[in-house]
């Protein structure tokens, strides 16, 4: 940041003294264009600096998709996870979504890729993941999860993948739900 504002300041006295130096006139040439693209630099300094602090702020949450969509009744069903997303969002998290590639197929009889889930869950596509075919979700979960600095939504242990994964036994790094009497619950105080 500090680049173009030297460059900003550098170039606008150049651009200053060319009109108050009779003699320098001819500088204005070069230092014109020299202003104009520090502006620009500068510019895009300050959006990228606004979009890292926007994206530090956000609490992300990943949601094992093809394990909480079981949560009610122990059959597959999309609104499940639909209303998850939603209750995560409203205690103003981020929500992400990870399906095994077969989700589709239990939900629907049919593949179902990303923008499809994303569509139905009320979602942007980039925060919709189908893994593909033969390839198990769960790395995809952990390692999105580690990323974005995040919790994982699911009734997993994920047992299999504690020596690459050891964060899976902080304690709140996996948030457990379901459903009691109809209604969804979230360990919420896990959630933090």
């Amino acid at each position: 940041m500090i680049a173009p504002i030297v460059l900003f300041l550098a170039s606008g006295s150049a651009v200053m003294a060319t009109l108050f130096i009779p003699d320098w006139s001819d500088f204005l040439l070069i230092a014109g264009p020299c202003f104009l693209a520090s502006v620009v630099l500068l510019v895009r300094a300050i959006a990228r600096r606004a979009k890292q602090r926007k994206s530090s702020s956000t609490r992300w949450i990943v949601v094992d998709g093809s394990n909480v969509m079981h949560w009610r009744d122990g059959t597959p069903q999309i609104e499940t996870v639909k209303e998850t997303v939603n209750q995560i969002s409203a205690l103003g998290y981020t929500p992400g979504v990870v399906f095994d590639a077969n989700a589709g197929h239990l939900l629907s009889g049919r593949y179902q890729h990303d923008g499809a889930f994303a569509k139905f869950l009320g979602l942007p596509e980039e925060r919709v993941m189908v893994v593909p075919k033969g390839t198990p979700a769960d790395p995809a979960i952990l390692t999105a999860a580690r990323d974005l600095g995040a919790q994982i939504v699911t009734n997993d242990r994920f047992r299999d993948w504690v020596g690459q994964f050891p964060e899976i036994h902080q304690p709140g790094h996996l948030i457990r739900g379901g459903y009691r009497s109809g209604e969804l619950w979230l360990d919420v105080g896990a959630i933090g």
